[in-house]
């Protein structure tokens, strides 16, 4: 059993038992090469060749997520203005492995890691208008293929403003004075307790390593699913303050189609939150990389 991070495993799939698991149910893939590609929080990662990926849960929190992607993804199709992964292969639960898996069509791009704030301006329209279109998306359908309501209670600002003090307090070595004094700034500044509830149906947890872009650094994929959820559309307008320049935030919002006050308040809090937790993983996993690229998300979305 996992040990003592909300991201240690339950179950580990290495790249042999993906192989085996997936041979078995799907021999069409059986010739095909198995590379694991990375894990997160909830699943580990598996490139078939070159053209499917393959998501293993790693705790039973996320086979739920699993289930429900499965059902709404496909249905996400007319209203996707960027590349997404569409379930093709659905792996079942069995003695040698206790959940069932996905497989998807190969998303190609790279994380966008250390791009320059001019480049990152480039994807501002892309973004809002991916994310205009998935906001339209009828509710009620998504509820019907079980997708939960509000079960992180984004509106809440003030108990995630607690626990964003708790987590910085874990990661404040790891830190330049500067960098904590502006974080610590920002949250004693933090005086509402809630905003107002709305509902959308979000991806979740949109965040540089669920985004890819091409050689141009332009948006070019939006990958793992397994937040998708309805709730505060501020939980996806994040990306205008972590991924965007300041500069660029106006043309994004812009073409969203506006957002109000509280929204955007919202929105810069998930910004800031996303990243510490990415950084508690990164300094846990010591990734060196992935740990500055989450410093630098934080910084530019306390940036105006």
């Amino acid at each position: 059993m996992g040990g003592t991070n909300v991201w240690d495993a339950e179950w580990e799939v290495n790249e042999e038992q993906a192989r085996t698991l997936i041979g078995r149910q799907f021999p069409q893939l059986s010739s095909k090469q198995v590379k694991r590609l990375g894990w997160g929080w909830d699943n580990t990662v598996f490139l078939i060749g070159d053209e499917y990926v393959f998501r293993f849960p790693r705790r039973t929190i996320a086979v739920g997520s699993i289930r429900m992607e499965g059902k709404l993804l496909p249905k996400l199709e007319a209203y996707m203005t960027i590349p997404y992964p569409k379930p093709l292969f659905y792996g079942e639960a069995s003695d040698e492995y206790p959940a069932p898996f996905l497989g998807y069509a190969y998303v190609p791009g790279d994380f966008p890691i250390g791009l320059t704030e001019e480049r990152r301006a480039l994807s501002a329209e892309t973004l809002a208008k991916f994310l205009r279109r998935l906001h339209e998306f009828p509710m009620q359908a998504a509820l019907k293929c079980g997708v939960q309501q509000d079960h992180r209670n984004l509106t809440d600002i003030a108990s995630r403003k607690v626990k964003l003090e708790g987590f910085l307090s874990k990661v404040v070595e790891h830190l330049s004075p500067e960098e904590s004094g502006v974080i610590e700034a920002y949250i004693s500044r933090l005086q509402k307790d809630r905003v107002e509830a709305e509902n959308a149906l979000l991806h979740g947890d949109l965040h540089f390593k669920n985004m890819l872009v091409n050689e141009n650094g332009i948006v070019s994929g939006i990958i793992d699913w397994g937040d998708l959820s309805v709730g505060h559309p501020a939980c996806d307008l994040s990306v205008a303050y972590s991924f965007l320049p300041p500069y660029a935030r106006g043309v994004f919002f812009e073409t969203y189609g506006g957002a109000d006050e509280e929204t955007k308040l919202l929105a810069r809090l998930i910004a800031v939150y996303i990243p510490i937790l990415i950084l508690m993983q990164a300094v846990d996993d010591g990734n060196e990389a992935i740990a500055a690229e989450a410093k630098s998300n934080i910084m530019r979305a306390l940036s105006d």
